[in-house]
């Protein structure tokens, strides 16, 4: 219905950064420079324990990583992931595409790795796989009763580092995605998984005390840093609509192609961002880099129906 209307997808724009101007609630207009984050420092630790340290000057989560890295001298290539005010692996507290400007970050190392033979029996494994946009993919969720769910050595928050002998690091999580899909149904197959360390406190959590203002939840704060597209991080107020339609957004994800990225879901908003029907998203969508994704009618169909529904307030 949309592809023979949409226009041939192009490379999308340099983004400078010079930063936009918008209005503050005295309706002065400020800059908000798309660098300003230099200014910005976050508590990070590593998740299996370390001292704190603090991270600033990055603008998206690869620069993080680099960060991390050197902060603590390790290869930034040993960060599995990040989490938000928890140092457990939980994946509701997935670094993504925006940090609360109070929130503590944790930095997973890459741990013990493991190799499982399994037989693919059923069409779907039952995995949802995500990235942490720097060439690691990893399991952040396992559907109960499903093929992998079964398997006690395969844990969410293993790293997919080869299936069977072919290299997955470097690849997007579409692409490990359509990798485990490709096997035929009945052959057996290798999986070689990488689980993040273990870590070593149990009773240490993020600096608040009495003396100070607490730190806020993720996605509590009054200001988050969002990761935006093209390479760039801006600090935005927090807007409830489109949190919710991220949210869903990656449920649809999920639903449609078994991965899950909230980097993603939060370019496929901007990129409904003045648009007022299904055939201009769908038009934004293939003049973008996420042209290569392939999406379907029906899954522009089902994007653009959560994203009208998150602007309206429906969804809660």
């Amino acid at each position: 219905m949309f592809k023979k209307h949409r226009s041939k997808a192009v490379p999308p724009p340099i983004p400078d950064n010079n930063g936009t101007e918008h209005s503050n609630p005295n309706g002065v207009p400020k800059p908000t420079p798309a660098y300003h984050t230099n200014s910005l420092q976050f508590y990070c630790q590593l998740a299996h324990g370390s001292p704190t340290a603090f991270v600033s000057g990055f603008s998206n989560v690869r620069e993080l990583y680099k960060k991390i890295g050197e902060a603590f001298d390790i290869p930034a290539s040993d960060v599995l992931f990040c989490t938000l005010n928890t140092f457990k692996p939980d994946m509701r507290k997935l670094l993504g595409g925006q940090i609360g400007l109070e929130d503590f970050i944790f930095a997973h190392r890459k741990g013990r790795p493991k190799e499982v033979e399994l037989e693919k029996s059923e069409e779907s494994l039952g995995l949802t796989i995500t990235d942490n946009g720097a060439g690691c993919s990893f399991i952040k969720r396992i559907k109960e009763g499903s093929v992998i769910h079964n398997i006690p050595h395969i844990k969410v928050g293993d790293h997919i580092e080869k299936l069977n002998g072919e290299n997955m690091v470097g690849k997007r999580h579409f692409e490990v995605a359509k990798a485990l899909k490709d096997i035929p149904l009945g052959d057996t197959f290798t999986i070689r998984l990488v689980e993040p360390m273990t870590s070593g406190f149990g009773q240490i959590a993020p600096k608040s005390s009495g003396k100070g203002p607490k730190k806020s939840g993720y996605g509590s704060g009054k200001e988050t840093l969002r990761f935006k597209a093209g390479g760039k991080a801006e600090i935005q107020e927090q807007d409830d609509a489109m949190d919710a339609g991220i949210d869903k957004i990656n449920s649809i994800l999920e639903s449609f192609m078994g991965i899950n990225d909230s980097e993603l879901a939060t370019q496929i908003w901007e990129l409904s961002e003045g648009k007022k029907n299904s055939m201009d998203f769908a038009e934004a969508v293939d003049d973008s880099d996420l042209a290569a994704f392939g999406f379907s009618d029906d899954l522009i169909i089902e994007l653009w129906g959560c994203i009208t529904d998150a602007r309206q307030g429906r969804i809660k």
